[in-house]
């Protein structure tokens, strides 16, 4: 048994060299000085997968039965659909080629189909509607998320706020890598983890928005973060990351809810322009000037850089390059809501892949379907703008012509 487990370690030599996760001069017999239950191991973060699981399980019960309720409560409801007309040849193409087809494509399928190209164009856009998510779904998913940031946060808060690195941010590094761990602070990083582990196994299932590459960008960055500051025992300054990223997650979640109810506007806009302060502060003013700060300099005083410290420090600058991407969508939809007077749609994480018909779109729609007198009415005053065009131009000729065979004649006289 020891030879086998010896066999395996030597195929790996190096994932656990000291000198990738710890400072120069320490190593890991320094660590083991540490009790089992007060040091980081990581063989702990196997835990994150039961836990990633049972979030899911827990989510699933919570959207049944939980979500529901409450969303009638604040007045959520879903837009009548009308429903798409059946037709196997375009079902087929919908789902096997394109949701929106080029103009070659209905030519084709006009032909195929025996439809006109108006019936092809509404059929797919009845299509497409009927699979864009309803509200109560989109409610479920900022209900589950906004009840989790809240209770991580107020947890991650009371466990953190008496700590003598919450305010003193040099207590980070004191005597690292050699600090004890608290179980407090081990349930908070196991339950995080666990759930941005849940994240990622509903990817698949969940509403595509409009930075989901983003979004998983994020979700594998933080995964990653968490367990390699778990391992090299960067437990002080994670709990910093993660409390000063729940801060905000929780009011944009509770302005997603409101935004999906009726009657509730005006808190919705009160909490967005809340969450886009406190986001602007704490992403791009406190994280780069405290936390990465406190890991790119702060740290040098206490140990030399190692490659733990460089691995670490280039997983914080991604989660702030995905912070400024994000800040850039918040500040477009202020700049709407302030010099346009309306909020239309969250540009941050709401908005579905899939670009919608726009409005104007939708009143042309309904306009061709009042029937054909509104369209002939159209049509006509086209034509009669067109003939009057073409009425004057011709009057104008004439009158040109004339002129000049009128000068001619003169000229031939004289």
């Amino acid at each position: 048994m020891c030879l086998s487990i010896r066999g395996r370690m030597e195929l790996l030599p190096d994932v656990w060299r000291q000198d990738y996760w710890l400072p120069p001069g320490v190593t890991w017999e320094d660590m083991e000085q540490l009790a089992d239950c007060d040091r980081p191991r990581p063989r702990d973060l196997l835990l994150a997968l039961p836990l990633a699981l049972g979030f899911v399980a827990l989510r699933y019960l919570f959207e049944r039965f939980f979500a529901p309720p409450m969303g009638r409560c604040l007045g959520v409801r879903n837009r009548p659909q009308m429903t798409a007309a059946p037709s196997p040849k375009l079902e087929s193409f919908y789902t096997q080629q394109s949701r929106q087809p080029s103009q070659s494509e209905i030519v084709s399928l006009m032909s195929l189909c025996g439809k006109t190209q108006r019936q092809i164009e509404t059929w797919f856009r009845l299509r497409r509607n009927q699979d864009r998510p309803c509200h109560t779904k989109k409610f479920g998913e900022a209900a589950w998320r906004f009840f989790f940031y809240l209770i991580a946060f107020l947890a991650g808060l009371a466990c953190l706020i008496d700590r003598p690195w919450f305010w003193d941010r040099g207590e980070c590094w004191r005597h690292y890598p050699l600090q004890p761990m608290e179980r407090a602070h081990y349930w908070y990083y196991m339950l995080e983890l666990g759930f941005y582990c849940s994240l990622l196994l509903r990817v698949s299932v969940d509403i595509k928005r409009k930075d989901f590459k983003e979004q998983v960008i994020h979700h594998f960055a933080t995964i990653f973060l968490l367990s390699f500051s778990y391992c090299a025992n960067y437990i002080r300054i994670g709990t910093l990351v993660m409390l000063l990223h729940d801060s905000s997650d929780i009011l944009l979640e509770s302005a997603k809810m409101f935004n999906y109810g009726t009657g509730w506007r005006k808190t919705c806009d009160t909490l967005f322009i809340v969450f886009a302060l406190v986001f602007l502060v704490t992403r791009l003013v406190v994280f780069p000037s405290k936390i990465i700060h406190t890991t790119l300099v702060l740290s040098m005083e206490v140990f030399e850089p190692f490659v733990g410290y460089y691995f670490f420090n280039i997983l914080l600058i991604v989660l702030q390059a995905l912070h400024i991407f994000w800040a850039y969508l918040i500040l477009r939809m202020a700049y709407k809501f302030l010099f346009l007077g309306k909020l239309d749609k969250d540009e941050r994480s709401d908005e579905e892949s899939e670009s919608e018909e726009d409005e104007e779109d939708k009143g042309g729609e309904e306009e061709k379907d009042k029937g054909g007198d509104y369209c002939w009415e159209k049509s006509k005053d086209t034509i009669n703008s067109k003939l009057s065009m073409l009425t004057n131009s011709c009057v104008l000729n004439n009158l040109t012509n004339h002129r000049a065979s009128v000068a001619n004649r003169m000229r031939k006289a004289q």
